[in-house]
């Protein structure tokens, strides 16, 4: 497994809390993991680059201001939920998922961690009736598909979304009516599975 020391090679100015924290996320997860299904077996020698530093690209084009609300739609097993609460702990984080067993995970993630900012519930986006300032996700659903079932979470033409996807989207971003930014996460990261990674920035 690529470790831990991946993460400040990248963001240097994290405190040593912060460090310790993501130090840890590998044991953590690693047990959760035997329990839940939340990372397949071979992907999880990567946990990493390609759960861990992936999710903080987000933080690499967008510095949240301390008090932000934040949404992670479909967290899975708490990507990139779990690594921004880290990153951003002045910020409030949510993570929603309509499978209860992996909302079980994130919160004895979250718990053992001893993240204060950072909370986990089993619910569809559609069904969830809260307001954030941010929407955050891991690619769960085409674009277009995923705006329409997310943007009741954030008010109207103030906030903006951050959307972790891969490969070629011009097609899903065509019929996109919003104005939508596509950060290459290439700029930012030197690994090759970053090269087709794209942090899509959305504004609701």
């Amino acid at each position: 497994m690529q470790g831990a020391a991946l993460i400040p090679q990248y963001f240097p100015e994290l405190s040593p809390e912060q460090r310790e924290r993501f130090a840890r996320l590998g044991e953590i997860y690693g047990a959760w993991n035997e329990r839940v299904n939340l990372i397949s077996r071979k992907d999880f020698e990567h946990l990493y680059e390609r759960h861990v530093l992936h999710s903080l690209g987000i933080a690499k084009v967008i510095r949240f201001t301390p008090g932000s609300r934040i949404v992670d739609v479909g967290t899975g097993g708490g990507f990139p939920l779990v690594p921004l609460a880290i990153m951003f702990p002045e910020c409030v984080f949510h993570g929603i998922d309509g499978i209860g067993k992996k909302i079980a995970a994130v919160k004895g993630v979250v718990q053992e961690l001893g993240i204060t900012n950072c909370t986990a519930e089993q619910v569809r986006s559609e069904d969830h009736k809260q307001r954030y300032d941010f929407i955050v996700s891991r690619a769960v659903t085409r674009l277009p598909e995923f705006i329409q079932a997310t943007k009741h979470l954030v008010r109207k033409g103030e906030r903006r979304m951050f959307y972790l996807k891969g490969g070629e989207l011009a097609d899903e971003i065509m019929p996109v009516r919003n104005i939508v930014r596509v950060h290459e996460l290439s700029d930012h990261f030197t690994e090759e599975f970053f090269a087709t990674k794209k942090v899509v920035e959305v504004a609701l």
